[in-house]
């Protein structure tokens, strides 16, 4: 039941964060939302840099998951590369409250360490891309580089996420997607 009503607030959360005008959620606006006091919600969260924090962890589990998923059913690293950043596009298209999360928009006025905490999700997403590059360079005798590239890829996924949350939902991820990615595959 506690792990029901905890998961409960994590999706009115979400929810709220999906609303295209950007107000501040406070704990009293979530606890209204759901229909508990604000003690109610402490008995779950000790604050709400916590409650961030589980989106966070659901976000990079889902997220990581996928990539594992992707990497370990598809061996050649272009294809990988491609399946990584649709991905990633698509998640933010389908979770636009995470996308907040993901771009930070979310994570302004909160604990300093959850933002330190979405960096380090772009960075091991940037080392997943190289990987796949490495991979794709190596099946290709190619000379590209993959560092340069991967990071490349990691600024277009964030920028994708940021024009989506700041259209107020409106301008999809994955719009153009196919024939962007071919562009950044062929950027050398």
């Amino acid at each position: 039941m506690a792990g029901e009503r905890k998961q409960q607030i994590l999706e009115t959360l979400a929810k709220m964060l999906e609303a295209p005008k950007r107000e501040k959620i406070t704990t009293a606006l979530l606890a209204a939302r759901l229909d508990v006091s604000e003690a109610a919600l402490y008995r779950h969260f000790a604050n709400k840099a916590q409650m961030f924090e589980g989106l966070i962890v659901f976000i990079e589990e889902t997220i990581f998951g996928l990539i594992n998923k992707i990497s370990s059913e598809e061996t050649d690293g272009l294809r990988q590369v491609q399946r990584i950043i649709t991905m990633l596009l698509v998640f933010a298209e389908k979770n636009p409250g995470m996308t907040r999360v993901l771009i930070g928009d979310a994570l302004v006025n909160e604990d300093e360490k959850l933002q330190i905490r979405m960096n380090q999700l772009y960075d091991r997403i940037e080392v997943t891309l190289k990987q796949s590059l490495r991979i794709a360079q190596a099946q290709s005798e190619s000379q590209s580089d993959a560092e340069a590239q991967a990071n490349l890829m990691v600024c277009f996924v964030a920028g994708r996420w940021q024009q989506f949350a700041k259209s107020g939902f409106k301008r999809k991820p994955s719009e153009f997607i196919q024939q962007q990615i071919n562009m950044l595959l062929n950027a050398h």
